[in-house]
């Protein structure tokens, strides 16, 4: 089995590519969607670009998509660009600079290779139906198999196994009442993930985020070969934030 995992730095699509390997799939690459909008109804906006630094850590082929995110129009404009993928050619070079500031694209990144077609697309969906049809639905037209391995995890389950495992998590952006600019940055670990839960207790938020409460990036995990190291800086706007990456290194 040859799959595509789509793959936004975060915490899911990063425990979606290791179930793939773990299956003894071939991962071909990680596909990551840059959103031009503002706003996304179907793709992470934040931090995005540590997606490659993942891929170079997984030794596999990255490619990088560009939506306009306009609900109406995202979906078919990444389904465009993945056809020739698809059929087995060689993704598209690698770009020479990645948007944004302190992003250096790692020496160890690469296009994903010609090879026979892909079997499937992987995706880190847990409980949006709007995102799960509609990636259900393009895999159809490109007639591949659509595999969400998450649906429907147990919030705090899957939050508990993340930390288990291995997988080193940050928050690049909250936007919850409980949730300050403390935790911009912060790395989840047991006790982190303790008050979390509290915290999504008392203001009745998802303590997996999946309500859009905050957003994570992954620095290290299981199936990664090496550790990504990151520097930034909080952007706090009152009832909300964002932790901007100005420097990133795969070590």
């Amino acid at each position: 089995m040859r799959v595509l995992v789509l793959a936004s730095g975060g915490k899911d699509s990063a425990l979606a590519s290791w179930w793939a390997i773990s299956k003894g799939w071939d991962v071909a690459g990680l596909v990551t969607v840059s959103v031009e909008d503002d706003d996304s109804f179907m793709f992470q906006l934040q931090s995005t670009n540590l997606a490659a630094y993942q891929s170079a850590a997984m030794n596999v082929g990255w490619m990088q998509v560009t939506v306009s995110g306009k609900p109406d129009q995202e979906v078919i404009e990444l389904e465009r660009s993945l056809v020739g993928v698809i059929s087995g050619k060689v993704g598209p070079n690698p770009p020479t600079s990645l948007p944004g500031g302190g992003w250096k694209i790692p020496s160890a990144l690469r296009n994903i290779d010609s090879g026979p077609a892909i079997d499937a697309i992987v995706c880190g969906a847990i409980r949006s139906e709007y995102q799960r049809r509609r990636i259900e639905l393009m895999c159809e037209r490109l007639g591949v198999i659509s595999f969400t391995p998450l649906w429907h995890h147990d919030p705090l389950q899957h939050m508990q196994e993340l930390v288990s495992c291995g997988f080193k998590m940050m928050l690049v952006s909250v936007s919850s009442d409980g949730l300050t600019e403390e935790w911009l940055g912060q790395l989840l670990t047991r006790e982190s993930l303790s008050t979390l839960n509290n915290l999504a207790k008392e203001f009745r938020f998802s303590v997996d985020g999946e309500g859009g409460e905050y957003e994570t990036i992954v620095t290290s995990a299981p199936h990664f070969d090496g550790d990504i190291s990151v520097q930034g800086e909080s952007n706090w706007q009152g009832r909300r934030g964002e932790f901007i990456i100005t420097d990133a290194k795969l070590e």
